[in-house]
């Protein structure tokens, strides 16, 4: 099966042309200017922009246990349709994809109904350290450390655990980097001021920048220890960015790090409009930090633009502070929101 796309605006690799794409069957066999060859089905893309699919890094499709929140489904056509055409999904559902059993059952599901390329994390646990290294590294993007809580019961806080795997585990470990102790230090305060009616505003001071860099800096130390392969993700504050190197090419790189499109795009001000809709774990924080962040995608110390595309029920959000959970719905408006950024001049 020849389709042969013609008159397209392509955009790849910073170039952007006028040009034509052959595909036979699955496959891109040619990108170019005035290819003329049979084909099953031509496409005049006249006016249109053909560009590479996105792969996202980081979403939460809530299946299986959550699917009244959404489904591999449904959320896979959400991603094609705006874009994105791959995706890497998080452990913490019902049941939490803690072991080899679990995880293959995640798969079979998405081979059943994704619309998407996909591929799943594992979790970790303080206990799960056995089933992690039965793990084939072919087969999945990494393990999933929890090292703040967020959404479910994963975190990983005994330190012991968290050494070992970062020595014995071989695959890529991605982080959600906050420090509990700290976040609960602080919601204890707040609470003793305001009880239940915790202001929204105050996300970002109970969930601190300095939870954050205590977490993310000690992530960065164990892996630098024992030689880890480090992904740091959700990056939401401009003190965390100074762990990263842009002065090495991407390959040499043993720790890469994450931004988010809500990061990038929200800052505090904007939660007295938006309200628990904009509420994130890690929390959007200042408006300096989202330009920061930006600034790090653009000179490559952050190495992946990611969703975390995490829904609710817009009951759950709905909600007072402490009972909102944290998330929203981005998998179809990431690439919108970066050409708007683009349009701004803050992106090439």
């Amino acid at each position: 099966m020849r389709t042969l796309i013609k008159n397209a605006t392509i955009i790849n690799e910073d170039k952007q042309f006028k040009g034509d794409v052959l595909i036979e069957d699955e496959f891109i066999t040619e990108v170019g200017e005035g290819i003329d060859k049979p084909a099953d089905k031509t496409i005049d893309a006249s006016g249109k922009i053909l560009i590479p699919g996105m792969i996202d890094d980081q979403v939460h499709f809530r299946e299986p246990g959550l699917t009244q929140k959404a489904e591999i489904k449904t959320e896979s056509r959400a991603a094609v349709a705006g874009g994105i055409t791959s995706y890497m999904e998080m452990p913490n559902t019902i049941p939490q994809a803690t072991t080899i059993d679990l995880l293959e059952d995640k798969y079979k599901r998405a081979n059943e109904v994704s619309l998407a390329n996909y591929s799943f994390y594992m979790g970790t646990t303080n206990k799960n350290l056995d089933e992690l290294l039965k793990i084939d590294q072919k087969k999945i993007c990494g393990v999933k450390i929890f090292m703040g809580s967020s959404t479910g019961d994963m975190v990983v806080d005994d330190e012991k655990a968290l050494e070992k795997t970062f020595e014995e585990v071989k695959t890529l470990i991605a982080t959600h980097c906050e420090n509990d102790p700290m976040i609960g230090e602080n919601a204890k305060k707040y609470r003793a001021k305001y009880g239940e009616n915790v202001p929204i505003e105050c996300h970002p001071d109970i969930r601190s920048r300095e939870a954050c860099y205590k977490s993310s800096s000690y992530a960065k130390s164990l892996a630098d220890k024992y030689g880890t392969r480090l992904h740091i993700l959700h990056i939401s504050s401009k003190e965390e960015l100074d762990l990263f190197r842009n002065d090495i090419p991407m390959k040499e790189k043993h720790v890469t790090s994450e931004a988010c499109i809500h990061h990038m795009w929200f800052s505090r001000e904007d939660y007295k409009e938006k309200g628990t809709h904009i509420k994130w774990n890690p929390a959007v924080k200042e408006r300096e930090d989202a330009e920061a962040i930006l600034q790090a995608v653009n000179d490559d110390r952050i190495d992946v633009i990611a969703t975390d595309h995490a829904p609710h029920t817009l009951e759950e959000k709905d909600n007072t502070y402490f009972k909102a959970p944290s998330g929203g719905p981005l998998v179809q408006h990431a690439l919108p929101a970066l050409f708007e950024f683009w349009k701004q001049g803050k992106l090439t």
